[in-house]
């Protein structure tokens, strides 16, 4: 029983309209779900993925009218974002910074040339060379040239008072493999790597010890949780029955409609999520047209009068 990758990464804004245009007009990714979030109807929840919405590929938004982030430990510190070589990272280093936002240099970390950022929100974003491995699906009406299209989540970093327990929980318990560790820069310690399935960038984690940081306060600008791809319902339910079995307190199987749910907390209280590949955000919208309205679950839909009434129009 494998998790084969970061499946999302849903994080925190407070101003959606600027939000949307940084994430698309910018980073030139697609909207490819705008609907609610399903826990309270009155933010929306806005889905940026390649052109053909893969799982791995998507980086979410919970539109909440929330004080800054408060940076600190047990967070998810800073989010990859894929891409093929060293070319494209020289034309992100060039299209950033002329755009005026937080822009570092590109640097080698852990033997792949990245390059880090922030939105306008101080969302902390580094684009990672992921050699080209893999597929891509480019999006046809992205203002970036193709070859150089954000191809899906890399690596993501957590920030934690105790690495222990946070590495108990990957290895014992999630069945990740603790491949290596490197020097980073910024860190105060090591940085142990953690991989799932076949490894690569798109499917590790990263974890810092920072015992002498205070806890981070979520917020806009922060991330909400992590999500890990489990590839089909059979495993998915066998990973309920792994996390009950253990006595880890968890939300019970949730029924997203685009995809299945499960959450879980990590020991220094990172919320975590394993989500399954399907059915997909073309389950209710054609892929041609995929982000253009908002979209509501079934269940939702005899609301969708008050629901729309209740969000703030955001292009």
């Amino acid at each position: 029983m494998q998790l084969t990758g970061i499946h999302h990464l849903t994080a925190i804004s407070a101003k959606p309209r600027q939000n949307l245009a940084f994430y698309t007009g910018q980073l030139g990714m697609r909207l490819v779900k705008k609907t609610v979030n399903q826990d309270d109807v009155s933010a929306y929840h806005l889905f940026y993925a390649d052109g053909r919405a893969n799982p791995g590929t998507d980086l979410t938004f919970f539109d909440f009218p929330a004080a800054p982030e408060q940076r600190g430990t047990n967070s998810i510190s800073r989010t990859g974002l894929r891409v093929a070589g060293e070319e494209s990272l020289g034309y992100w280093r060039d299209r950033l910074k002329q755009a005026g936002g937080p822009t570092g240099e590109i640097v080698e970390v852990d033997g792949r040339l990245t390059l880090p950022f922030e939105d306008g929100e101080g969302q902390r974003l580094v684009l990672v060379d992921d050699g080209g491995a893999g597929s891509a699906s480019p999006w046809e009406k992205s203002p970036v040239p193709s070859e150089h299209q954000i191809r899906g989540l890399g690596p993501i970093v957590l920030d934690v008072h105790d690495l222990a327990r946070t590495s108990m929980l990957l290895t014992a318990v999630m069945n990740m493999r603790h491949v290596r560790d490197y020097a980073a820069p910024d860190a105060p310690a090591q940085v142990q790597v953690f991989a799932m399935g076949e490894g690569g960038p798109a499917a590790e984690l990263h974890v810092v010890e920072q015992k002498n940081s205070p806890p981070a306060r979520q917020g806009a600008g922060g991330v909400h949780h992590v999500a890990f791809r489990t590839p089909d319902e059979e495993q998915y339910h066998a990973w309920t029955r792994r996390l009950s079995e253990l006595g880890i307190p968890n939300s019970g199987e949730i029924d997203r409609f685009y995809f299945r749910s499960l959450y879980f907390r990590e020991p220094n209280g990172i919320l975590f999520e394993i989500a399954t590949d399907g059915p997909g955000f073309a389950t209710d919208e054609p892929m041609e047209t995929l982000g253009e309205k908002l979209a509501l679950p079934p269940f939702l839909e005899p609301r969708r009068a008050e629901i729309e009434a209740g969000l703030k129009p955001i292009g």
